[in-house]
């Protein structure tokens, strides 16, 4: 079999082993296309053949800014991955001032983008880049389509030379740039070799319950993420289809239609999942109300490995038979797995979910880690419920005496582009400091306790550790966002986006007497009064010097667009901070 070392390796090998007939699949204008193994190298390679005669050299930066996964962005991927050249992925989402800053930074010379509104933001500002022609995966009039390079790589005549420059390419040459939007500043271009990605991938996919060559796995996470990114090589490497979500919102439709075996989400997906059968749950009466409940009850019970003794199972098992086999149906009856990433996942949604028979396992990793540290297996007792695995092969953590999660294996980043000095900042002796904190279980399980930034003391010295309080708030339906606030005054106190599409079906249900705009809603006593109960039940799990003592409703919904909200959907506190410094002040005036 072939040598896996390169990025570009991984559909040769699945070539080799699995040749598969839909090795993508992308639906278009209502029908799902797929694409073949074959037909997947061909085309990257006519890709490769055409960047050659437009002339692009080794080293040279090639940047993809798709609103979807899509078959297009993985043929671009690894055509450019065999020239020895770098993939330059960019969210959507952010502003055309970001979009000019990361093409400038990377000095990227052509630009790919998937519709019209990816594309006008880029025209904005490509005069003022290195960008010399930009492609569209849609038609766009005025817009060269992405196929003009399989016509202009058609002949085969320089695919020698692509042959070449594939040899040519090591392990440890840089494969693509990823730039992180922090929570605050300039974005960081984090350096990824084939080889720091290529061993992620292969040792996390031991961890993963792939069956080799019967897989479907339904992808929607962002690809231009390396969390997506990587699991896109590990499904290739196990021989999985790999089929791409239209939309987050046609997540159930498109599930029910290829009843996927395995997914990748994040916490807030699952939050959101929940909420919505909790809200038809409560529209349930009588003997089905009360069957519901039973089954959420019994499910926020639940512990792997039959740990509850053979009378929780049998109860089990008719809760799956009546009510948890409806959640499954949603998701196309046949999702045994999910793999849940990017943030806290709070350990009553994991135990629900698991209950149901859709197991999740949580994940840590960081774009600096290629992604993976860590991620809980069922198999072999790898799993523990409010832990995030077991450190994968060939990665090293090591918990720094202040608690700091160390990280240290062929994962680790090369570097920021173009910044040794945060580079060397954030590296001591091979080790890469995470500036999360967390700690080893005796089993060897990893658990993340907070971020080191992130945690701040009240006036009265005692520590806080905001996430955790957000997190337990999040749990709430009323809740989207959280924001916890309290360094240097007297106490807790938090800054609330409520979810007002829930809020506005649940007047509807108690048939309220509230105006349903957001203003009306946060102005409103009744919802005041509401959310103090969350919060109330939300402080009997915290300490007192921990307690939120005040809360404030923010009036519009947190967002990328908005700049609440980071790429990765994580909140830019200082941002936020600043937007409400009304309310922050109504908080602690004297």
């Amino acid at each position: 079999m072939i040598e896996i070392t390169r990025l570009f390796d991984f559909p040769y090998y699945q070539l080799e082993k699995y040749n598969l007939e839909a090795a993508f699949v992308t639906k278009y204008n209502g029908d799902w296309k797929k694409i073949s193994t074959k037909e997947y190298i061909d085309k990257a390679n006519a890709v490769s053949r055409a960047l050659l005669k437009l002339g692009v050299q080794q080293n040279d930066k090639i940047a993809i800014i798709s609103s979807t996964n899509r078959t297009e962005w993985n043929i671009l991927d690894i055509g450019i991955l065999q020239l020895g050249a770098q993939n330059i992925p960019i969210y959507p989402t952010i502003s055309s001032d970001d979009y000019e800053y990361v093409l400038n930074h990377s000095e990227s010379i052509y630009c790919f983008v998937s519709d019209e509104e990816v594309l006008e933001k880029v025209k904005k500002v490509k005069n003022n880049t290195k960008v010399k022609e930009v492609f569209s995966f849609d038609h766009i009039k005025g817009c060269k389509h992405y196929s003009e390079l399989f016509e202009i790589g058609k002949d085969e005549s320089n695919q020698p030379e692509v042959e070449a420059r594939k040899n040519a390419v090591q392990p440890s040459d840089l494969a693509t740039i990823i730039y992180t939007s922090g929570t605050t500043g300039k974005p960081k271009g984090v350096m990824l070799s084939h080889w720091n990605i290529t061993s992620n991938a292969l040792s996390s996919s031991l961890r993963l319950p792939l069956i080799s060559g019967e897989t479907r796995v339904l992808s929607f996470l962002p690809i231009c993420h390396i969390f997506e990114r990587v699991l896109i090589y590990i499904y290739q490497y196990a021989g999985a289809s790999i089929y791409f979500a239209e939309a987050i919102d046609k997540i159930g439709e498109n599930a029910k239609e290829i009843k996927p075996n395995l997914m990748s989400v994040v916490p807030r997906l699952l939050e959101k999942v929940f909420d919505k059968i909790y809200a038809k749950g409560d529209e349930l009466t009588g003997i089905k109300r009360a069957l519901f409940y039973w089954a959420i009850s019994l499910g926020e019970k639940y512990e792997p490995y039959k740990a509850n003794g053979w009378w929780y199972e049998f109860k089990l098992k008719i809760a799956r038979k009546l009510i948890f086999s409806k959640w499954q149906d949603a998701l196309g009856g046949e999702l045994s797995t999910m793999v849940s990433g990017s943030a806290a996942l709070h350990p009553r949604l994991s135990r629900i979910f698991c209950a149901s028979g859709m197991m999740v396992m949580e994940g840590y990793g960081l774009t600096e880690t290629s992604p993976v540290v860590s991620v809980g297996m069922v198999r072999d007792r790898h799993f523990k419920i409010g832990t995030v695995g077991k450190p994968i092969k060939d990665v090293e953590v090591k918990i720094a005496e202040d608690g700091e999660i160390l990280i240290k294996g062929p994962n680790v980043m090369l570097g920021y582009y173009k910044d040794p000095k945060k580079t060397a900042e954030v590296m001591t002796n091979n080790y890469f400091h995470t500036g999360d904190k967390g700690e080893i279980d005796p089993d060897g399980f990893l658990k993340i306790t907070g971020r080191k930034k992130e945690m701040f003391k009240t006036s009265g010295g005692k520590y806080v550790i905001p996430t955790l309080l957000e997190n337990e708030l999040k749990e709430s339906p009323f809740i989207e966002q959280a924001m916890v606030v309290g360094e240097g005054e007297k106490m807790p106190a938090v800054l609330i986006q409520l979810n007002f599409e829930f809020v506005k079906d649940w007047i509807d249900r108690k048939e309220h007497n509230i105006k349903k705009t957001e203003n009306d809603i946060i102005a409103s006593d009744i919802i005041i009064t509401r959310i103090q109960k969350e919060i109330d039940k939300c402080n009997k799990n915290f300490g007192k010097w921990e307690q939120i003592k005040k809360f404030e409703l923010t009036p519009d919904v947190w967002s990328v667009d908005g700049g609440h909200l980071t790429p990765t959907m994580k909140m830019k506190r200082n941002i936020i901070k600043e937007k409400y410094k009304d309310l922050y002040e109504r908080i602690y005036q004297p």
